[in-house]
């Protein structure tokens, strides 16, 4: 690493990527000290527990200065890199920028058997992306055997799942990925920080089944934009616990869930959730999802978080107790929609038995932030949401 330093010179920082993410590990360096980088430009790639990503150039110049390695790990903040916006005119002509493969997409490359020789760019100077090794992947899989949907935290409660193909044995002491072993990190911090609860009420799904038989949406949107309306009228658990300081969001910053396989888990976070309709939901977690899948979502998409929604009911479990979003005071768990037999009023004050498509809602909440009552109030209106649903 250089030494160096200059007096115009513009820091070059390890991001916040999210409201629980700490620390980041430098992946690679694409310029070193003397190069020349231009504003926006990639010059370095980070990864953290919630994605992995190129950090652009906050400015043109020379590269004055790196000051973290490749594989070492710092908290957000750190100064990566010192870029020198001083230079002699005629001088800051920028090099020519190599086709390089990033670590990540090498990584990728190797699992698959990708020859990246074969893989279009879309990155400068056509640099083949993460994103491009997936696409070619999904086009390599749509030329043979249909491949399985990605399993995703998201979408098709109501559909049964093809069972699983019986996976190969580990390798012996495979060692966890960054990732993974970021979220385990972050699962233990929040058992060890929160006073974890969990409350589960049963909804009937029948209007929302219609509902969105009828518009083709999906269930997940539909619960969304319940759980948005009983936020705003239980403004207590749209909230953030930081030490002793609770703070209460007038905007519902809502995070979806998705999994991203063996690679991990991803929250990322549909901004003033209030404001969108469940046509908008619907849209916006249908394209986080996707952006999530090929890796291309921003800092601004995984952060800044108020209340936590997951699915695995789209896998067919029907309870789960999930673990809080830190440092958010509850999540939403929504299980697997299942026509059940259930008792009815029959109308004349009697009861009957009807069959009903009926799900457990399932809320993880903080004991330290909020009370049984309140956590069984909030749930009480999103059922009573769910069940005459408006649209």
């Amino acid at each position: 690493m250089s030494s160096s330093t200059t007096e115009n010179a513009v820091d070059v920082v390890m991001p916040q990527m999210g409201v629980s993410v700490a620390e980041g590990t430098l992946v690679a360096w694409h310029k070193q000290p003397g190069d020349w980088v231009l504003p926006d430009e990639t010059i370095c790639e980070i990864s953290t527990d919630k994605i992995d990503t190129e950090v652009p150039s906050p400015a043109g110049g020379r590269v004055a200065e790196v000051l973290v390695e490749v594989n070492e790990t710092v908290p957000v903040g750190t100064v990566l890199a010192r870029i020198a916006t001083d230079a002699v005119a005629g001088e800051a002509h920028p090099i020519e920028v190599t086709v390089r493969h990033s670590p990540v997409v090498r990584r990728i490359a190797e699992r698959e058997g990708v020859d990246l020789t074969q893989v279009p760019g879309t990155g400068r100077g056509g640099r083949v992306r993460k994103q491009d090794v997936l696409a070619f992947l999904g086009q390599r899989e749509g030329a043979g055997e249909p491949a399985a949907p990605a399993p995703m935290h998201i979408e098709s409660p109501y559909v049964e799942s093809a069972p699983a193909a019986p996976a190969a044995a580990p390798a012996a002491g495979e060692p966890l990925s960054r990732m993974r072993r970021s979220i385990a990190e972050h699962m233990v911090r929040s058992l060890h920080t929160a006073a974890h609860c969990t409350s589960i009420a049963e909804a009937d799904m029948s209007a929302v089944e219609r509902a969105r038989a009828a518009s083709g949406l999906t269930a997940l949107p539909c619960v969304a934009r319940c759980v948005v309306r009983a936020l705003r009228e239980h403004p207590q658990l749209n909230a953030t616990l930081e030490g002793d300081r609770l703070t209460r969001h007038d905007d519902v910053n809502l995070g979806i869930a998705v999994s991203l396989g063996e690679e991990g888990l991803i929250v990322p976070v549909i901004a003033r959730a209030q404001e969108l309709s469940v046509d908008g939901l619907a849209a916006r977690i249908r394209e986080l999802a996707a952006r999530a899948r090929a890796g291309e979502l921003t800092a601004d998409e995984v952060r800044g978080g108020t209340f936590t929604i997951t699915n695995p009911g789209g896998y067919g479990t029907i309870a789960s107790t999930p673990i809080i979003n830190q440092p958010q005071v509850a999540i939403l768990d929504l299980e697997a929609v299942v026509k059940r037999p259930v008792v009815i009023d029959d109308g004349t004050g009697g009861d009957a038995i009807a069959i009903r498509p009926m799900v457990n809602l399932c809320l993880s909440w903080d004991h330290r932030a909020l009370d049984g009552a309140l956590a069984a109030q909030f749930l009480g209106a999103v059922r009573a949401h769910v069940q005459r649903w408006e649209g």
